[in-house]
């Protein structure tokens, strides 16, 4: 009988959730008819509309799910973060589930969280709609060898990926990245041969793309997310397997050296990214050994 209304709930959670967010994301698509206009004021001010409806979105779906799940989560906030400014955040990816988790300890608390996704997905109709009405860009992930084989290939994508980052300038944004751009398992921590227990080595691609297009940035939100369970899949997260878990927060400031750097793609600097970065990973390894349940 516990099974039966498990996967009851599951079913409720997947209707309800894709509901809110088809006819959320209609009301996006109708906002967003005046951004065509060739005029910055106008895509300014519905930038800001449509942030404030994903948050709507966002706020709405917490709650609801909220209700249905009645998740424990252990939420560690830092000080002073604040909705009125811009940040670069990164978390562990643990799960599909992470992107609900993030969004909802987020909501309010943080500018909405802007996510760099694979380009494959641009064909799924609802995520190529979300990137198109708040912005959220796609990223390309190409084949090893690739970028050697044409040279223009990785300048071009940087390019890109730069002037969409750009666009989060118009409003407060939290630009996000799963740097280790995969979700964890054992299988692909030993296939990459990564030094952590619980993580995989952290990508700064995406990072460095945001910061290039947001020099406003001062601060790096990175979220660790530890989950109770074992289970992890989308499905489990529906039924409500995934309710108890620790979030913990902290904001790291932009070292100097960063911030002042004006050769954002030569080696040395992606290097010294890549060391505050590493850092940071040690951290919440350390912190995920601490926490763990």
């Amino acid at each position: 009988m516990k099974g039966i209304f498990k996967h009851f709930i599951g079913i409720v959670t997947v209707i309800y959730i894709s509901s809110v967010l088809s006819f959320g994301v209609l009301i996006l698509v109708v906002i967003s008819i005046p951004r065509m206009l060739p005029v910055n004021a106008v895509k300014k001010y519905i930038t800001a509309i449509s942030n404030e409806i994903g948050n709507a979105i966002v706020w709405f779906l917490k709650i609801t799910v909220g209700l249905i799940h009645r998740p424990k989560w252990q939420i560690d906030y830092p000080a002073n973060i604040s909705t009125k400014n811009w940040y670069i955040g990164m978390s562990n990816h643990m799960s599909w589930a992470d992107i609900f988790v993030l969004l909802f300890i987020g909501n309010y608390k943080l500018p909405l969280l802007k996510f760099f996704m694979k380009k494959e997905l641009k064909w799924i109709p609802i995520i190529y709609l979300v990137h198109k009405t708040i912005d959220m860009p796609f990223l390309n992930r190409h084949k090893l060898g690739e970028a050697q084989n044409d040279p223009d290939l990785k300048a071009r994508n940087f390019e890109n990926a730069r002037d969409a980052a750009k666009k989060f300038t118009r409003y407060p944004t939290t630009a996000f990245s799963f740097v280790e751009g995969t979700r964890f398992t054992e299988t692909k921590k030993e296939i990459q041969l990564s030094p952590y227990d619980d993580l995989l080595k952290p990508k700064i691609g995406a990072l460095v793309t945001a910061f290039s297009g947001m020099p406003m940035v001062e601060e790096l939100i990175d979220f660790t997310i530890i989950y109770k369970t074992p289970k992890r899949s989308a499905w489990d997260f529906a039924c409500g397997e995934m309710r108890e878990a620790k979030i913990i927060i902290r904001s790291y400031k932009i070292p100097k050296f960063i911030k002042e750097s004006d050769d954002m793609d030569s080696v040395k600097y992606k290097n010294q990214f890549r060391l505050f970065i590493n850092d940071i990973w040690l951290e919440k390894q350390k912190l995920i050994k601490e926490q763990k349940y």
